[in-house]
């Protein structure tokens, strides 16, 4: 049977599965096992436990339940209220005041936990019900949580970027450097976006607080001080070298249950709180997790990802043409696999490719990672998409709607920088010199 009409099948099983109300994990895991058992000669079985198994036993995946835990002590405490309240009056005379706050927090913590789903995940359950108690528009926050999530892949440190570097035998340290001036760009747009959209509909941001001084603006900010002290030194140890994403991780936990109970707003009864919404959260991501990966090992055994690639550079197209084709692919592509498992299975024939038609595989290794964001928030498989339904109870179609928007940033960023690559090569080639 052709490889591409397999690919079709699958995803109709998947489809018909999600809209029968079948749990997420169990879908992709349920397409996987049909894969293989049906499409290859493999044993489906032994693959299933070793998928389960490999996709969980990480020392870098730690992290993931350490930074959701961080957000629940700051959402279970009155510290994320007092950081909105800090951030208030710097936000007032902007349009869409506190909106721009999921934008800030998933850009700053996606530098620090380098994973979607741990930025979606933590800013989620610190912004979200601050937004909505105060009268923003939860269908504008959802979409930017959804979308500014992704920000954890694509401003460094990324796995997403590692993996592709190690794949292509690129530098990591100039793709980490790639990735700032495009990450601060989407964010520009993000709250770009907003900044329209208040205008637009005046009716549903609340009414600007009375103008203050400079003296009160900083003494109302004054409880940031402690969380923005955390952040920093969070960051500055990963960067610095001195610790590692996961140790990171816990630094954030020790220091938020630290200044809650220097705060005298942690109890014992918001601590087991935490710590129960954590391991509800953290295992629904992580048997996602696992369901994905086995449906990754059924793709890698039918070969659907390299026959799309190969079909594609049978083409013989001009470079922007190939660029046009390579966008839909990876797009069609991220409704069944993760970033990395894009990446690790058409890098062998997508790289040459790219090469050949004179891109910059640097250039190449943001414009991927541009489209693994996308693909994140892309139905039916989009993985934010299925953090925020599992954590606000909504229909995951009703956040990739109020995604939509912002979706369309994610794609104007993609377009800005392949008419202007020097965004991404810009940075590396002063710190490090233009490649030869």
């Amino acid at each position: 049977m052709d490889i591409l009409l397999v690919g079709g099948l699958l995803l109709l099983v998947m489809m018909l599965l999600l809209s029968g109300g079948v749990w997420i994990a169990m879908t992709l895991a349920i397409c996987g096992w049909v894969g293989q058992a049906f499409f290859t000669s493999t044993s489906p079985g032994n693959n299933l436990f070793s998928a389960f198994w490999e996709s969980n036993a990480s020392w870098e995946l730690a992290a993931l339940p350490l930074f959701i835990w961080m957000g629940e002590i700051l959402f279970r405490t009155r510290l994320s209220e007092e950081m909105f309240e800090g951030l208030r009056p710097w936000l007032n005379r902007v349009p869409g005041r506190l909106m721009h706050t999921t934008i800030l927090g998933c850009g700053i913590f996606g530098s620090v936990s380098g994973s979607s789903a741990a930025t979606c995940a933590t800013i989620s359950k610190v912004a979200l019900p601050e937004l909505v108690k105060r009268g923003y528009s939860e269908k504008i926050a959802l979409g930017s949580l959804a979308t500014a999530g992704t920000l954890g892949i694509l401003i460094p440190p990324s796995i997403t970027m590692v993996v592709y570097a190690v794949a292509a035998d690129a530098s990591i340290i100039r793709i980490f450097l790639a990735g700032f001036l495009p990450g601060f760009l989407l964010m520009a747009l993000f709250s770009g976006y907003i900044m329209w959209w208040s205008l637009r509909h005046p009716d549903q941001v609340p009414p600007p607080d009375a103008p203050s001084s400079w003296r009160e603006k900083f003494r109302q900010s004054g409880s940031l001080i402690p969380c923005a002290v955390l952040i920093v030194f969070i960051v500055w140890v990963l960067v610095a070298g001195y610790a590692t994403a996961t140790e990171c991780a816990a630094y954030g936990v020790a220091g938020s249950l630290a200044i809650a109970w220097w705060g005298g707003s942690l109890t014992w009864q918001n601590f087991w709180e935490g710590l129960m919404g954590t391991t509800r959260t953290s295992c629904m991501i992580m048997f996602i997790l696992a369901g994905a990966a086995f449906l990754t090992k059924t793709m890698a055994f039918t070969g659907i990802p390299r026959e799309l690639a190969e079909w594609v550079n049978h083409m013989n197209l001009s470079p922007f043409s190939l660029i046009a084709v390579l966008t839909v692919v990876y797009l069609v592509l991220g409704t069944a696999l993760d970033g990395i498992s894009m990446i690790v299975l058409t890098s062998a024939v997508v790289l040459p490719m790219i090469q050949k038609a004179g891109f910059d595989l640097v250039w190449f290794g943001i414009f991927i990672v541009l489209l693994v964001e996308i693909a994140e928030v892309t139905p039916p498989v989009g993985f934010n998409l299925f953090v925020l339904q599992n954590m606000t109870g909504k229909d995951s179609n009703t956040v990739a709607r109020a995604a939509l928007p912002f979706f369309g940033c994610l794609v104007a960023c993609i377009v800005l920088i392949t008419v202007f690559p020097q965004i991404v090569t810009i940075l590396p080639n002063l710190v490090m010199g233009a490649e030869k």
